[in-house]
């Protein structure tokens, strides 16, 4: 039923909420009950006069008895059901409720929010407990802290008669190893509630530079214009807590500001125009090597670019050290990703282009037009050995391939079986 048939439902429950009766409301409105019964079982369209007239009575504006309930809150109804996992045979009707019952439905709206909110902090906890070097090293310090003060108390206690010098000996060994299980659990408590009074817990240094880019939409007109240096945006950015995420940002930008110098974004418009996202047609036109031209293409704004972009890099251990996510190609926040990624295949083959179409398994298999190549970090000097990095440009929808190769996310959280590459078993079936 569509929300601006549902007036008269409102008008009902509106007259209930206040205790007044169907003939009282009709003849402070300057109606008969019975008109009144036909407009609030909703068999007579009101408007104008005479929705004022009971608005005014009942005491709202109009607005809420010809609107009803916001969008917002019947798609946040409509999302809930569908997260239920439970077939809804009155979804159809999900906008009566909310105009019937709009109470009711703010809280179930409120509860499915608040329920989302929940499991995205499991989530991220459990990926903290899982692959947090820090924080597994934290808790180890503190379990084998309090081992040895299990076996120092157990051998004073159990032994019997010990002499001085080794009684004494235990005694300042428990005494150090106490004040060690104190500093590693103040050290250990610090670490997770550390940020924990902000909206948005950010938790691990990348984290805090990724959620400072992606505030700016990857997108930076200052730097593009050169009215300002890097390190005049980092001033005030909130989402940069640490010293370590600042840097992270910091090195981000200044790479981000020199692939603008070397490829301005007037004459990128101009390219993309004629040839459109074809890294190498760039690459020649510019001068400029193929993974800093995969790194201009992300930076682009969506309308420039023409749709929506992702890229990840890694660097010679096969780290995600950038992420710019994008819709429907999962990306691993902690641990190694899946090393069927393009990313990986150029790695192994430096200065050499790799494109695939690749395909993540799950509940929606999404196809990926994938562009990788991998370079040198830097300018390597002879005598050393060079440090590379691998780049790859994410693009939806592709038709690259009629057999796009199957990839995931991370072992982890893949459920394809039989995978050559798998490192650890999943913990989902493969339906999921």
């Amino acid at each position: 039923m569509a929300r601006d048939t549902l007036t008269g439902s409102r008008i009902r429950e509106r007259r209930l909420i206040l205790g007044m009766r169907q003939a009282e409301l009709a003849r402070e409105a300057g109606i008969s009950a019975s008109y009144l019964n036909l407009i609030e079982h909703n068999r007579r369209r009101i408007g104008g006069k005479l929705l004022v007239g009971l608005a005014g009575v009942l005491g709202v504006e109009p607005s809420m008895l010809s609107e009803g309930a916001e969008a917002a809150l019947i798609s946040t109804l409509r999302e809930a059901a569908a997260d239920s996992g439970v077939p809804v045979a009155e979804l159809d009707r999900v906008d009566e409720f909310a105009g019937r019952f709009p109470g009711w439905a703010e809280v179930l709206a409120a509860g499915h929010r608040r329920i989302a909110s929940l499991e995205r902090t499991v989530e991220t906890l459990s990926d903290r407990l899982t692959h947090d070097p820090s924080l597994a090293a934290s808790v180890h310090e503190v379990l084998s802290t309090a081992a040895a003060i299990r076996s120092t108390a157990s051998i004073l206690a159990e032994t019997g008669e010990l002499e001085p010098e080794w009684r004494d000996r235990f005694h300042k060994n428990l005494n150090q190893d106490s004040l060690r299980l104190s500093e590693s659990s103040r050290e250990l408590v610090n670490f997770l509630d550390d940020g924990d009074t902000g909206a948005d817990r950010r938790g691990m240094p990348q984290e805090e530079a990724e959620a400072f880019l992606q505030d700016h939409g990857y997108h930076f007109p200052e730097l593009e214009e050169g009215t300002a240096e890097p390190a005049d945006l980092l001033a005030g950015a909130p989402a940069l807590a640490s010293e370590a995420s600042r840097s992270l940002a910091l090195s981000a930008l200044e790479s981000y500001a020199e692939d603008a110098r070397l490829m301005p974004l007037p004459e990128m418009e101009r390219q993309l125009a004629m040839h459109g996202l074809e890294p190498v047609e760039l690459s020649r036109h510019f001068g400029c090597p193929l993974p800093a031209v995969l790194r201009r293409i992300a930076a682009l704004p969506e309308d420039l670019a023409g749709q929506e972009t992702g890229l990840v890099i890694c660097d010679s251990s096969g780290a995600l050290v950038f992420r710019k996510p994008l819709t429907g190609f999962a990306m691993p926040r902690f641990g190694a990703s899946c090393p069927l990624w393009p990313l990986y295949t150029a790695l192994l083959r430096p200065y050499v282009p790799v494109r695939r179409s690749v395909m993540q398994q799950g509940r929606t298999a999404a196809v990926f037009d994938c562009m990788a190549v991998a370079g040198p970090q830097g300018v390597p000097d002879f005598g050393s050995d060079p440090l590379y990095r691998s780049a790859m440009l994410i693009l939806p929808g592709a038709d690259v391939s009629d057999d796009p190769q199957p990839v995931g996310s991370s072992c982890r959280v893949c459920p394809r079986r039989q995978c050559p590459a798998r490192r650890e078993p999943s913990i989902l079936k493969e339906e999921f």
